[in-house]
């Protein structure tokens, strides 16, 4: 989705606000960081870019003053990730790219999406095919593998997990799991004393960040629980390029 605020027109965008760290992530390899000039504090991908920009707060609360001192071309969000309201406010100082990533299609138009407001058309291309490519080898690298009953846990105390309608559902199709909470929507509570039969409880780094002593917490035997890494289920972009190599790695 895009859309021009107090329709203002504008070219080839030169100074960018990016409020999603995963679309910060695939500015840079798009080529693009030159011209970013406002990130939020979660963009740690490159880990140096936050001392090079102006931080300029969060995801879900900004400081409008200093995006406004940016005087920025264009405000990148997510629908998910940035809130109604924020973006509304966000509408009087730039135009604003509102993306809605909720499968890998969803990912392919964004990427390019961005290769065309930017004039990258040609690295856009590339990114798309690769990851393209990434996912049809190890689309046939699972044909020979079971089906797995997962859950996914997102956050503790509460207890919480992925429904459906979420990129992380759409990842763990991805990578042949059943989500046993698929008949839920978004990001429902659970009682970790009531699990379903499961084959493996996924417990990601990210937003908890779940540790070893966390395990004492929940009963399921050690062997069927798994620690994994966020980034490689929610964040999307260019970060899809190393993904598949990474649920190989993991789990196949």
């Amino acid at each position: 989705m895009y859309f021009y605020s107090e329709n203002r027109p504008i070219t080839i965008p030169k100074r960018i606000v990016s409020l999603v760290p995963s679309q910060t992530e695939l500015l840079i390899d798009l080529g693009l960081k030159d011209h970013i000039v406002g990130i939020t504090k979660f963009c740690v991908h490159p880990k140096h870019l936050r001392k090079e920009k102006t931080v300029i707060g969060g995801t879900k609360e900004v400081h409008f003053d200093k995006i406004k001192a940016l005087q920025p071309d264009i405000i990148l969000c997510n629908q998910e990730e940035n809130t109604k309201e924020m973006v509304e406010n966000l509408a009087n100082l730039a135009p604003i790219h509102i993306s809605e990533i909720k499968t890998l299609e969803d990912n392919y138009q964004l990427i390019w999406d961005y290769a065309e407001i930017f004039q990258k058309q040609d690295i856009g291309l590339k990114i798309i095919n690769d990851i393209k490519s990434n996912q049809d080898d190890f689309q046939k690298h699972l044909q020979s593998k079971p089906k797995l009953k997962v859950a996914y846990l997102i956050w503790r105390d509460p207890w919480m997990t992925v429904g459906a309608d979420t990129f992380i559902h759409h990842m763990l199709e991805v990578n042949n799991f059943k989500n046993v909470f698929a008949h839920l929507s978004r990001y429902p509570e659970i009682d970790i004393h009531k699990l379903p039969d499961i084959d493996l409880l996924l417990l990601s780094s990210e937003p908890y960040p779940f540790k070893n002593k966390h395990l004492e917490e929940i009963p399921l035997p050690k062997e069927k629980i798994r620690f994994v890494n966020g980034e490689f289920f929610s964040w999307y972009g260019s970060r899809m390029i190393k993904v598949f190599d990474y649920f190989k790695r993991t789990f196949w």
